[in-house]
């Protein structure tokens, strides 16, 4: 009798554990066939590949993925830790350092699809000696990783390259997204003569990103701010947070002044951009991967019309508007221009949005629904005209009433601008 006195609360915790476990196998099931089933089934970016022999089972990767509450990344398959949902994995990589057992490697690409990434050193310098590259280029494209391998790449460039001579800068940083401001505000904290040139804004992909978008669930620290203590952060709140650090540190920045070519130059570069040439004894390429925005290669087109980002859904109210494309970014901007008041229609040339996460899936079906969106499927634009777009909807000509074209058709990789410059591309096939 005693013994079952101290058995009982065993059998009860017993109990309880094995009906969790089945749950979570049972929704980790569902989460993958949904993504299985809407063909999201490749990672973009960094994330975790499990070797069945090393794991456990325990579970604790799943409960430190930040991104579990909100999404269902990793789940349990057969009392395995397994991807479930491929696309829903950012990169932060807290899964490797729960794992107990090291059965979690991250890597890059999977063995059906390839990522080409710049081959670089511990330290984030390229075969080409004094080019760094830090952030979303060298597949870092969580904000906080970017930020940190920008504030590591600058401290090696400071101990590790000789500084600048005469009329030469120590650094040229190429880029002020998360890596590039991390990077710059670390060189203004070294004292080095450095400039940060950046193609649009403060920011780089973070500023054209939609309007309330999280872009950010974890801390971060950036040289003289210190910690950045922001978790669900919109971009919104990052940005205007940046802007504050950029004010109280002085940091100078060079917007609006694309990079067109680095080449060597003795025992440094020349950085020529669309304003001047500069000279410097390393540079740091802290670019996006996107790129140049793909464009469709239709009359019409450089009307200014035609935008290839979505910033502000408001700003549309009431216009008549047509999206172009068929990845998360289209899908997001058409449903948002829906929901601000646009006549929104949304054009792909595919047949189903394969490539799209289920939440934005719904949010266009719910938009279809209620009868603020026109999805026009196996459809390509043709033509823009000042107030008309002409198609060809499955075969056949349509045109549409037209206020502004928002093309969300990717962006054309910088690789061959590393390769001008001299800098290694590999393919990355589930490597690390």
């Amino acid at each position: 009798m005693e013994y079952l006195i101290y058995l009982a609360p065993l059998l009860i915790y017993l109990a309880w554990y094995l009906v969790s476990r089945r749950g979570l196998e049972k929704a980790s099931k569902a989460a993958m066939k949904e993504s299985n089933e809407a063909g999201l089934t490749e990672p973009t970016t960094l994330h975790p590949l499990v070797d069945p022999s090393k794991c456990i089972g325990c579970g604790s990767c799943i409960g430190a993925c930040p991104e579990q509450p909100h999404h269902v990344v990793l789940g349990l398959i057969n009392g395995k830790a397994e991807l479930v949902g491929p696309t829903m994995c950012i990169g932060h990589g807290a899964c490797r350092t729960a794992c107990p057992v090291g059965a979690i490697t991250l890597v890059f690409g999977s063995a059906r699809r390839g990522v080409d990434l710049p081959r670089v050193s511990p330290w984030f310098e390229t075969n080409v000696p004094g080019v760094f590259v830090a952030g979303e280029l060298g597949g870092m494209g969580l904000i906080r990783n970017a930020v940190e391998q920008g504030r590591q790449a600058i401290d090696q460039i400071a101990s590790r390259r000789p500084r600048g001579k005469d009329g030469q800068l120590d650094v040229v940083i190429v880029g002020a997204g998360p890596a590039g401001f991390a990077a710059s505000l670390g060189a203004l904290e070294k004292k080095m003569k450095f400039v940060t040139l950046e193609q649009e804004s403060l920011g780089g992909c973070v500023f054209q990103y939609p309007r309330g978008k999280i872009v950010m669930t974890q801390p971060a620290i950036l040289p003289i701010a210190g910690k950045v203590k922001m978790t669900l952060t919109t971009k919104e709140q990052l940005l205007e947070f940046w802007l504050d650090v950029q004010k109280r540190t002085g940091l100078e920045l060079s917007c609006n002044e694309r990079v067109e070519a680095v080449t060597p130059d003795g025992d440094g570069f020349i950085v020529k951009t669309t304003k001047r040439e500069l000279r410097a004894a390393s540079v740091l390429l802290s670019v996006g991967r996107r790129g140049t925005p793909r464009k469709l290669g239709v009359p019409g087109e450089d009307q200014s019309k035609v935008v290839y980002r979505l910033i502000d859904p408001e700003q549309y109210t009431g216009q008549r508007v047509i999206v172009v494309g068929g990845g998360d970014s289209a899908l997001e901007a058409a449903a948002s221009l829906a929901e601000a008041g646009a006549t929104a229609a949304l054009s792909y040339r595919g047949d189903a949005f394969q490539r799209a996460k289920q939440r934005n899936r719904e949010r266009v079906k719910a938009a279809t629904e209620a009868g603020s969106l026109r999805v026009l499927l196996k459809s390509e634009i043709k033509h823009i005209g000042k107030d008309l777009v002409t198609l060809d909807f499955d075969g056949q000509k349509l045109e549409l009433p037209n206020d502004a074209v928002i093309v969300n058709a990717g962006g054309i990789l910088p690789t061959d601008f590393l390769k001008k410059i001299g800098i290694e591309v590999e393919t990355k096939w589930g490597t690390a």
